[in-house]
């Protein structure tokens, strides 16, 4: 995982990288919206197993000494832990995943995107937090994974975005970072359609 010097770094890389997960965001939402997860906890629950599985899926990233270089708060921006307390507080057991992602070697572009897509959804997490009281959750309790992170939101949002649009990739590289943008969605809605299947 090493940035390349290259004339085809795109200084706003984060809003190209928005553009083009565009259309699986949407089906995503569309497909959340379509299993109500806000309707009881017990359908939380299976929200918070999908939550659980990607961030599973992406701890070794976080995790990683090349991208802590980088970013050197990103072992404290996983969700894994709250999403682990969380499900225990719900009642439900840890749905076993698949070390698919976890096991496959990724380019910097690739991990970066794959971040891009698990920071992206913190700003979501706030809306998403306001609708907890009517279940009897909060971000102490059942949904600590959609807590306000330390530093606010906005402001650890900026600071990854800033990072990843500095790094220098070149064509191949910006090539696999936006497959791996839409595959990073692609997977949440995987596990999504599974944990409420």
């Amino acid at each position: 995982m090493t940035a390349v010097n290259s004339p085809l770094g795109h200084a706003l890389r984060s809003r190209r990288l928005n553009q083009i997960t565009h259309e699986p965001h949407s089906r995503l939402d569309a497909l959340v919206k379509s299993h109500d997860p806000f309707a009881s906890p017990e359908r939380f629950a299976h929200f918070v197993a999908a939550q659980y599985l990607f961030q599973r899926d992406l701890q070794a990233l976080y995790n990683a000494p090349e991208l802590i270089k980088l970013l050197p708060d990103l072992p404290q921006r996983c969700r894994a832990q709250q999403a682990v307390l969380d499900l225990a507080d719900l009642k439900r057991s840890l749905p076993e995943g698949d070390d698919s992602v976890r096991s496959k070697p990724m380019a910097l572009g690739e991990a970066l995107a794959w971040l891009f897509v698990s920071e992206g959804s913190k700003l979501g997490a706030a809306f998403l937090l306001k609708r907890m009281p009517a279940l009897g959750l909060s971000e102490t309790f059942g949904a600590r994974h959609l807590g306000e992170p330390e530093g606010g939101r906005a402001q650890g949002w900026k600071a990854f975005c800033a990072v990843l649009d500095d790094v220098v990739l070149d064509a191949e590289q910006e090539r696999q970072a936006e497959a791996a943008a839409i595959a990073a969605f692609n997977r949440f809605t995987d596990h999504l359609e599974r944990c409420f299947a």
